[in-house]
């Protein structure tokens, strides 16, 4: 007997469908001095502060919600985080289905994320490369620029700029369950006693 039941909303099938990226989404700094990077960047791409705080600066210049990230993070976990440099690479997939059915793509060979978070504009998965080099997979929750930046100023996003973590295997369930999109997207509250960066995994 056959237990497991059919998806009302299958994901797509990963053995017949590419499921690449559709765009190259931003690329995040760990910097030294995050007011000297910010004015570096603003200046030189002509670009404009998204979203920032203390800790870290989201840069755009054009419809996406942000190209470049500055961090500067205070006493991060890994001996690693505490040196300047590339933190990631994001790659954004066009659909949350795409994104789930790649997580299993992989998973299959043995490619796991080390990372899962709703981070409010996104749900991410993060990986490492054999080198170590991090890389995030997306999917944009928002359809508009336009629709970030009412995330952004709506004090969301200042009161947990980090996000909250996820399983992308119970995910998938609920999204092949026929669960509606915007209750899948939408970011959880942190849990109870939880910080914005005890979200964080390095």
């Amino acid at each position: 007997m056959n237990d497991i039941a059919t998806p009302v909303r299958p994901l797509p099938d990963f053995t017949r469908t590419a499921l690449s990226p559709v765009k190259l989404a931003h690329v995040v700094l760990r910097v030294s001095d995050l007011a000297r990077s910010r004015a570096w960047y603003l200046d030189v791409l002509q670009a404009h502060a998204a979203f920032e705080n203390e800790m870290l600066c989201f840069l755009t210049y054009d419809d996406e919600h942000h190209r470049i990230g500055l961090i500067a993070g205070p006493e991060l976990k890994h001996e690693a985080d505490a040196s300047t440099g590339l933190e990631h690479i994001a790659f954004t997939y066009g659909s949350l289905s795409e994104l789930l059915a790649n997580h299993r793509r992989l998973a299959a060979r043995g490619i796991r994320p080390y990372w899962c978070i709703n981070h409010g504009p996104t749900i991410s998965m993060y990986y490492r490369d054999p080198d170590g080099h991090r890389l995030e997979l997306q999917h944009d929750v928002f359809e508009t620029a336009e629709e970030v930046s009412a995330f952004f100023a709506s004090g969301a996003y200042a009161e947990n700029f980090m996000g909250v973590v996820f399983d992308p295997e119970a995910l998938a369930a609920r999204f092949e369950a026929g669960e509606p999109l915007a209750s899948l997207t939408e970011r959880p509250r942190l849990p109870e006693g939880k910080a914005p960066w005890d979200m964080f995994v390095p």
